[in-house]
């Protein structure tokens, strides 16, 4: 006889809107952001934040993806680490790649990365003035 794991009693797939909002919003990404890297209107995204539409399995894979979290995490299985530190997804996704580039190009990286900070500080200071 096949068993099917079930949701713990606490938490259940109906809590799956309320999850997908407070994992977007931890991570600063807008409804209009995801919708447009789901490649759907934010009309139907907020929907199914509003709880009002399920978005198919395929799409739940992307929006995992897309926020950094297991599915597990997405569906309330898990609890999320918390630790978000690049809010941007697209960022954070070629964030994970730089330990495939060569030494000299992530020292290439860094430097960039280092003036474009720097900038945005001095920036803020000029701006203060």
């Amino acid at each position: 006889m096949n068993q099917v794991q079930r949701f713990p009693p606490d938490r259940n797939m109906a809590d799956f809107h309320q999850r997908l909002r407070q994992l977007r919003t931890a991570r600063k990404i807008t409804q209009t952001r995801v919708a447009e890297l789901l490649g759907v209107s934010p009309r139907v995204y907020t929907r199914w934040e509003n709880g009002d539409a399920t978005p198919l399995f395929a799409t739940v894979v992307r929006i995992a993806d897309i926020l950094d979290v297991s599915l597990d995490e997405l569906a309330g299985r898990k609890e999320t680490n918390g630790d978000v530190h690049i809010h941007n997804p697209e960022l954070h996704r070629l964030y994970k790649k730089v330990d495939q580039l060569s030494d000299e190009d992530q020292k290439a990286l860094l430097i960039v990365l280092d003036s474009l900070v720097k900038r945005s500080k001095v920036g803020r200071v000029l701006a203060e003035l």
